[in-house]
């Protein structure tokens, strides 16, 4: 097994996708990621640099349980606080210091934990000739390994800006981080927020 390093040929045909940083996983949120505070900073420098680029994405839960298939049904039924005949609807919006991005930043919104699972995303990058997916944001062990996996299965270059990413779970982060940097090596390559900027000028 070979590392993942930083990547050594520019970035570029490169859309940055940054998931689910909304306010439900937001500190005082249902679902509080303590993380998102930290890493919102370096989020917010990548989405200013890189607006025509960036492509938000938003976990939006069913209205009921009985809205969605299969074992969603099971989950949704354990946390009906977060269904939105229950939930305020303001809790799935972005954060404030992203929110301001948009437009022109577009939203695309999901019903389960890959960007992926909204099709019209797929297509939206086939259209745009993008080649490579930059991934930040929120939860490294959830929504942001779903994405990524899609994105390596769909045959795109996956760039992971490690220090863009919040999970409210410290063992899962750092074993996803492991996970990248030995299991991926010519699919994913992680960078931080300054080797990002070095190596995607548009």
């Amino acid at each position: 097994m070979t590392d993942a390093k930083s990547p050594k040929t520019p970035i570029r045909d490169a859309v940055h996708l940054c998931i689910d940083m909304q306010n439900i996983f937001a500190p005082g949120g249902l679902w509080e990621t303590p993380w998102m505070e930290r890493v919102l900073p370096t989020i917010a420098a990548i989405v200013s640099r890189y607006q025509a680029r960036t492509i938000f994405t938003r976990f939006i839960t069913p209205q009921d349980p009985e809205d969605r298939p299969g074992q969603w049904q099971a989950y949704f039924q354990r946390w009906r606080e977060a269904t939105r005949r229950r939930l305020a609807p303001s809790a799935l919006d972005l954060v404030p210091e992203l929110a301001r991005y948009v437009p022109p930043v577009r939203i695309v919104d999901k019903p389960a934990y890959s960007a992926f699972s909204n099709p019209a995303l797929a297509s939206l990058l086939i259209e745009r000739g993008v080649g490579t997916v930059v991934i930040s944001g929120a939860e490294t062990d959830v929504c942001v390994l779903s994405t990524v996996l899609s994105a390596v299965d769909l045959g795109f270059r996956v760039v992971i800006v490690e220090d863009a990413l919040c999970s409210s779970s410290d063992v899962g982060h750092d074993a996803l981080m492991t996970m990248y940097r030995t299991r991926f090596h010519g699919q994913v390559d992680l960078v931080t927020a300054d080797e990002l900027a070095e190596f995607w000028r548009e």
